[in-house]
């Protein structure tokens, strides 16, 4: 999206001198496959319906029902199964937005409980990349200032299997090389570390806090 698009994304308005860079949400086909993993799903379900329709073929069963009446059931747990995690993934595509401005990242997002996670370019100590043959991409940021969000209160919005440091993600880009290169050139042109190093997690449904705090450094 454009700077012009529409910036529901953000809790209030930017101070003086901070614009948005780029605006979007995850691909949701994107973040069935990684996030939800519906492919080992489906995958996992047609190991078994094979094995069990074989053992029926080669009458390890008793043949009291036919084979359709036998993996039935089965089959209509794996449909199940894969429609409830791509579902999952339209819901967190559709109630998450990615914001980039020239001083930070804005993360909204939660299904059942909005959240706003601010991260100013302060406290980014690296961001990296992961680019898809789809187009889409992960991009974890790495944190290096004051105050932790959990893992769980993060995922799926956070790099797989860093526990211990979570790094929020912006996850399952569209354009994702191109969202990557914006965020590093932002990065890289960043003022010096503002005065607020800490990350900021509130629910995005709430009470106003007030204006979103200029994050420029204090005169010297």
């Amino acid at each position: 999206m454009s700077p012009a698009a529409d910036h529901t994304g953000l809790p209030e308005e930017l101070p003086q001198g901070e614009i948005v860079l780029w605006q979007g949400k995850p691909s949701w086909r994107s973040l069935a496959l990684r996030a939800f993993h519906v492919r080992k799903v489906a995958i996992y379900f047609g190991l078994i319906l094979a094995w069990r329709a074989a053992l029926g073929l080669f009458e390890r069963f008793p043949r009291k029902v036919g084979l359709v009446e036998d993996v039935g059931p089965l089959l209509l747990l794996a449909l199940s199964a894969i429609g409830i995690s791509a579902l999952l993934a339209w819901l967190y595509s559709r109630t998450t937005t990615y914001t980039i401005t020239n001083r930070r990242v804005f993360m909204r997002f939660g299904a059942a409980l909005p959240m706003m996670l601010n991260l100013p370019f302060g406290i980014v100590g690296a961001a990296g990349a992961k680019v898809y043959r789809d187009g889409t991409a992960d991009i974890p940021l790495r944190l290096t200032g004051t105050g932790r969000v959990a893992y769980l209160h993060l995922w799926p919005h956070a790099r797989p299997w860093h526990l211990k440091h979570p790094e929020p993600m912006l996850r399952s880009i569209p354009d994702g090389a191109r969202v990557a290169a914006l965020l590093a050139n932002a990065l890289s042109a960043a003022a010096p570390p503002p005065v607020s190093q800490a990350v900021g997690i509130v629910p995005a449904d709430g009470e106003s806090r007030g204006a979103i705090p200029d994050m420029a450094p204090a005169a010297a």
